[in-house]
């Protein structure tokens, strides 16, 4: 028996109500929630304080990409058809994707590598479960430090984008936002997979799953290059709709059919939160 199972004293009263848990943990293991997440992602800020250099080193890459394509290659390739067809600049085409990018890549590392070595070796979640804190608060926790961690990325990659005259439309506002539901939905899933992986070397598997997506994903170019096979290919991957949603808000090419592209991250969300609270219950506390 541990300390979350031993029943906490109504010291409260008998007038003042219990709060009931929200609609959507009821998808999730019984008395696994107990609503403080922000514990987790508290610690996980004031541990982070120690290693800020390796935690800001995951802003440059795209950076570095859109300096060395989008103003070197740029000048070779010239002018692309935009979301809506009208020609943009090349820098103003790629930044959109490397923005998608950063998103993804601070949410899935941070939900992958960190949070396997607090499971496996730390074991930081066994000590963490002998509060009164469950497998959901950790899941929301982890997943939230991860989510705030893609929006720094995409926060900095916006200002560059700023900097650079690439923000073509006051819709570019909307960037940001739409960055965090990109990021969140990353996040839950790359923690979802990370429960499944036994080792190290599983973390092979994640590279191949975001290298590709980062090169085909309509990144660098656009889909009409591709033969129509590999284009139903391409529009299955989280990324291109990532993509896709940050290039019309980039560039004012706003329109109905970017709901959809919300909505991929939406179901992205619940069902890698439903999975990781669940596995979770498993591997900690059967």
């Amino acid at each position: 028996m541990t300390l979350r199972d031993v029943p906490l004293p109504d010291v409260a009263g008998p007038d003042v109500p219990v709060p009931r848990p929200p609609a959507w943990a009821r998808l999730l293991p019984a008395g696994s929630y107990a609503g403080r997440a922000s514990a987790l992602v508290l610690r996980s800020v004031t541990a982070s304080r120690r290693a800020w250099l390796a935690f800001v080193s995951g802003f440059f890459e795209p950076v570095f990409y859109l300096v060395a394509m989008g103003q070197g290659l740029g000048a070779l390739v010239g002018p692309l058809p935009g979301p809506d067809g009208q020609p943009i600049p090349y820098a103003a085409f790629i930044a959109p994707g490397l923005l998608a990018a950063a998103a993804m890549n601070g949410a899935v590392f941070d939900s992958t590598f960190n949070v396997f070595f607090k499971l496996k070796y730390n074991r930081l979640y066994d000590a963490v479960l002998a509060t009164p804190l469950g497998p959901v608060d950790i899941a929301l926790g982890e997943i939230g430090w991860a989510l705030l961690r893609g929006a720094l990325y995409a926060l900095g990659f916006l200002a560059v984008m700023g900097g650079f005259g690439l923000l073509l439309s006051p819709w570019a506002l909307l960037a940001l936002p739409a960055a965090l539901v990109v990021a969140f939905g990353f996040a839950a899933v790359g923690m979802a997979a990370t429960t499944y992986m036994r080792s190290w070397q599983d973390f092979d598997l994640v590279t191949l799953a975001i290298l590709p997506m980062f090169l085909f994903a309509t990144t660098f170019y656009p889909l009409s290059v591709y033969p129509r096979w590999l284009q139903l290919l391409v529009e299955a991957m989280p990324l291109f709709h990532a993509v896709e949603l940050m290039r019309g808000l980039t560039t004012g090419a706003v329109h109905l059919g970017m709901l959809g592209h919300l909505s991929y991250f939406l179901v992205m969300i619940v069902v890698g939160l439903v999975v990781a609270a669940r596995r979770l219950d498993i591997l900690l506390l059967k």
